[in-house]
């Protein structure tokens, strides 16, 4: 093999090509350029590009690297050891999952959740009415979608078929005890994945105790907002969704709201709105809603968050508010122009969470607002109902 020809794999574009070409012809950088009739400062450079791309994949002869790491693998770094002569005795790779891959891994795990469901879903007729002034929000704090509890340590179990439930027959519950009102808002405050890669661990790293592997989880994920919507589709004739970015899934959150995009994108019945950033906005009337997980911010702030972020809203109405998650407690408080409350979450405690002395209880909320008065009514379910529930 001549010196340059094992750059052949990593020449991904034509230019690289032709470059790689010369320089097996000419086997001289400095005779490259004049060949191909380029500046020689050029030859170097997409040279010294197909080199870094090879040297990341543990291939650089120059430097005794010669075993190549599989996708989606870079290496991180490298330890030689060198006998008496100079020869290679032994040598240690480190590798790491690639940053410019992770976000296609997670695509290709929601590639394979939707597997099920090509050519399946039809829109559904829209069922009567009878307010168009009302605005029914299912709001879910921090559902944690596969997190694992052991009960000796946590005081009870918790697993996905165990999260599925909960959260199925309690919106089941509040879906039926909710008024006919033509707009439902499903509101998911974050956190609703509880790991967000294959090692199990939220975005910033931390290991996180997880009922299954990550595909699983996604896959366990999407289906089950899938049915949370198509619950509030028996009921209201729109359905808008919120799906905010949690501190442990910040990558999962994004693909989510893709991949509910992409299953609804026949449905007009359906609202998903997009993932983009930590603050989401909903209007109704003379009614404002702010959505964040409230992880990246003060709470008693985000009166000032809204009336920047959206002056036009701050002007149009009379009634806001902010729904957050994050805490896993109850909180209310009144600001300057906007009512902000931290909801609970439906989740077991974690072996974490339970030695750190956490012991808020669990529920979840339908709110509903009338376009003029702003919230009219409530109504609440908690775990022991959900659970009794399931056992009649």
């Amino acid at each position: 093999m001549t010196r340059y020809e094992y750059l052949r794999p990593f020449a991904q574009t034509p230019a690289q090509n032709r470059v790689l070409d010369a320089a097996l012809v000419c086997n001289l950088m400095q005779d490259v350029g004049p060949y191909l009739g380029i500046a020689h400062r050029t030859a170097e450079i997409t040279m010294a590009r197909m080199r870094n791309k090879a040297a990341l994949q543990g291939v650089s002869p120059d430097n005794d690297m010669t075993h190549e790491v599989p996708a989606p693998f870079t290496v991180k770094g490298t330890s030689t050891l060198y006998n008496k002569d100079g020869e290679v005795s032994a040598q240690w790779v480190k590798t790491q999952v690639n940053e410019n891959e992770k976000l296609q891994l997670i695509q290709s795990a929601i590639f394979d959740s939707m597997a099920d469901y090509k050519g399946v879903y039809k829109p559904r007729k829209a069922p009567k009415t009878d307010n168009e002034d009302l605005l029914s929000c299912y709001v879910m704090g921090d559902p944690h979608i596969g997190a694992y509890a052991y009960a000796a340590q946590s005081g009870e179990s918790f697993d996905l078929k165990i999260a599925r439930e909960d959260l199925l027959t309690a919106t089941s519950k509040l879906v039926r005890v909710a008024p006919k009102s033509n707009r439902a808002l499903i509101a998911n405050l974050g956190d609703f994945f509880h790991a967000d890669n294959q090692k199990n661990t939220t975005t910033r790293g931390t290991f996180v105790d997880v009922a299954g592997v990550w595909q699983e989880v996604l896959q366990a994920g999407c289906t089950l907002m899938v049915d949370l919507i198509n619950l509030a589709l028996t009921k209201h004739p729109q359905v808008t969704v919120v799906n905010c970015i949690g501190n442990h899934d910040d990558h999962s959150s994004v693909m989510l709201s893709a991949f509910l995009g992409a299953y609804y994108r026949d449905e007009p019945r359906v609202e998903i709105l997009p993932t983009a950033n930590k603050f989401n906005y909903v209007q109704h009337g003379r009614v404002a809603i702010g959505f964040t997980h409230g992880d990246t911010v003060k709470l008693n702030t985000l009166s000032e968050i809204m009336a920047t972020d959206k002056p036009d809203l701050w002007a149009a109405t009379d009634h806001r508010y902010w729904f957050t998650g994050h805490i896993h407690h109850t909180t209310k408080q009144e600001l300057r122009g906007s009512v902000v409350e931290s909801f609970r979450t439906l989740a077991s405690r974690d072996a974490w969470h339970t030695n750190s002395g956490y012991r808020s209880g669990r529920d979840m909320f339908c709110i509903v607002h009338d376009k003029q008065f702003g919230e009219v009514e409530r109504y609440r379910c908690d775990i022991r109902r959900a659970r009794n529930a399931q056992a009649n």
